[in-house]
C-alpha cells in the first residue's frame, strides 16, 4: 500500500494538530536518552498516568545509568513495585550495565545496538531514536498501528507477519525529513487521545477527511481484533509463617514470571485438595518446617496477562525444624520487592496478625 498520494497532507495536519493539543508529559522535556529509554520501557503496556509517578521516582533513585547499572537488583525491582511486568525491570537493569560495559555508559544511537540489548524491540528502538536523536525512524506500538489500519483501511490482525510488515513500511514512509520527534509522538497522542480502541472521536481527528475507516461508517471494525483466549483461574495455597515476631519470605527465581521478587511460600493446588492438608504437607516437604495452622487470612486475587489468581492464604505458627528461606521482621516487609498480592498480604500483617 502506497500512502503517498496523500502522504504531505496527513503530515501537515497531523503535525500541526499536535502542536496545538500535545499531551504534557515529563519525558517530553528531556532530550536524555536515558530517561527517554527509561519512559519507553515503563510505557510498554501500561497506561501513561500510571506510568508518571514511577518515572520520576525512578529517575529520582537512578538518575543516570551509571547509578542504575551499579544499583542491586532488588532495589531496582522495588522502585518498580506495582508498575507490572517486572521483566522490564529486570532486562533495564541488565541493559544498562552492557551499556555502561560496551556502549561507554552512552545509549546507543543505531539501531542495531538497541537491538542488541535486552528488553528493546524494534518499535522502542525506533522511538529511542526518534524522541532522543530526531532520527527518521519507524514506530509501531499498539496506538500506531490501530491508526494506520482506519486510516487506510487495513483489515488484516496486526499481529500477523504479513500485516505487520505492510505497517511497518507504512510508519515508515510517512515520516516527514526532519521532523520524525514531533511527528512519531503525535501519531501515539493521537491514539491516546482520539483514535482509541471504542469509541473514537473521528469528529475531531485532524486526519479525518483521509481516515478510510471513517469512510466506511464503522472505523472500530479496523484494525481486526484476534479471538480472545479464556484466561485459566488458578487457586493457590500461602503460609504466613511466624516465628519470634518475624514472617518467612521466599525469594522467586531471577528468570520467569515475577522473577527476583519476595514473597511468602506458596504452592497451586486443584479443588480436590484439602487446602490446610497440602498447606502443611508442603510446608514440611519442601521448607522441612512442622507448622500449626491457627486461622485464614482470607483469599487474595490477581489478575496477571494470562491468568487469573486466588490465594488462600493462612497463619501458620512455626513448631519446629530446620528454614529454607529468610526471616523478615514486620516492620521491615516494606524494604523487600513484591508483587501486589503478596504486598497486600504483607500490609494486613503488618497491622498484626498475632
Amino acid at each position: 500500500m502506497d500512502p503517498s498520494p496523500q502522504k504531505g497532507k496527513i503530515q501537515i495536519q497531523l503535525l500541526r494538530w499536535f502542536k496545538k493539543k500535545r499531551r504534557d508529559l515529563p519525558w517530553r522535556k528531556t532530550q536524555d536518552p536515558y530517561a527517554i529509554w527509561v519512559s519507553e520501557i515503563m510505557l510498554q503496556q501500561t497506561q501513561v498516568s500510571t506510568v508518571i509517578p514511577y518515572y520520576q521516582e525512578f529517575l529520582r533513585s537512578f538518575p543516570t545509568i551509571s547509578h542504575l547499572s551499579k544499583a542491586d537488583l532488588s532495589k531496582v525491582l522495588k522502585a518498580w513495585e506495582g508498575l507490572g511486568y517486572y521483566s522490564r525491570a529486570r532486562n533495564l537493569h541488565r541493559a544498562s550495565q552492557i551499556v555502561a560495559n560496551h556502549f561507554t555508559g552512552r545509549v546507543p544511537d543505531s539501531i542495531r545496538d538497541l537491538l542488541s540489548l535486552p528488553g528493546i524491540g524494534r518499535s522502542t528502538a525506533g522511538a529511542i531514536l526518534s524522541f532522543a536523536y530526531n532520527r527518521e525512524a519507524p514506530i509501531l506500538d499498539g496506538n500506531v498501528k490501530r491508526i494506520l489500519c482506519r486510516l487506510f483501511a487495513i483489515s488484516g490482525n496486526p499481529v500477523r507477519v504479513e500485516t505487520e510488515g505492510l505497517l511497518w513500511g507504512i510508519s515508515e514512509s510517512l515520516i516527514p525529513k526532519g521532523h520524525s520527534n514531533q511527528f512519531n509522538q503525535a501519531l501515539m497522542d493521537l491514539g491516546s487521545m482520539l483514535c482509541t480502541p471504542t469509541d473514537p472521536q473521528c469528529s475531531n481527528c485532524p486526519l479525518r477527511s483521509h481516515c478510510k475507516g471513517k469512510a466506511s461508517g464503522d472505523p472500530e471494525r479496523y484494525p481486526t481484533k484476534g479471538s480472545k483466549k479464556r484466561i485459566p483461574h488458578i487457586n493457590a495455597v500461602s503460609a504466613v509463617i511466624q516465628r519470634d515476631g518475624k514472617v518467612l519470605l521466599h525469594r522467586r527465581p531471577l528468570e520467569g514470571l515475577l522473577g527476583g521478587l519476595w514473597e511468602f511460600p506458596n504452592w497451586p493446588l486443584n479443588e480436590r485438595e484439602k487446602w490446610t492438608d497440602l498447606l502443611v504437607s508442603q510446608v514440611k516437604n519442601k521448607i522441612g518446617l512442622r507448622v500449626k495452622i491457627k486461622r485464614p487470612l482470607g483469599p487474595f486475587h490477581q489478575t496477571f496477562s494470562h491468568f487469573k489468581l486466588t490465594l488462600h492464604v493462612y497463619h501458620c505458627q512455626l513448631v519446629n525444624g530446620e528454614v529454607k528461606g529468610k526471616w523478615v521482621s514486620l516492620e521491615n516487609l516494606s524494604l523487600f520487592p513484591m508483587s501486589s498480592v503478596h504486598r497486600r498480604i504483607a500490609n494486613l500483617i503488618g497491622e498484626g496478625i498475632g
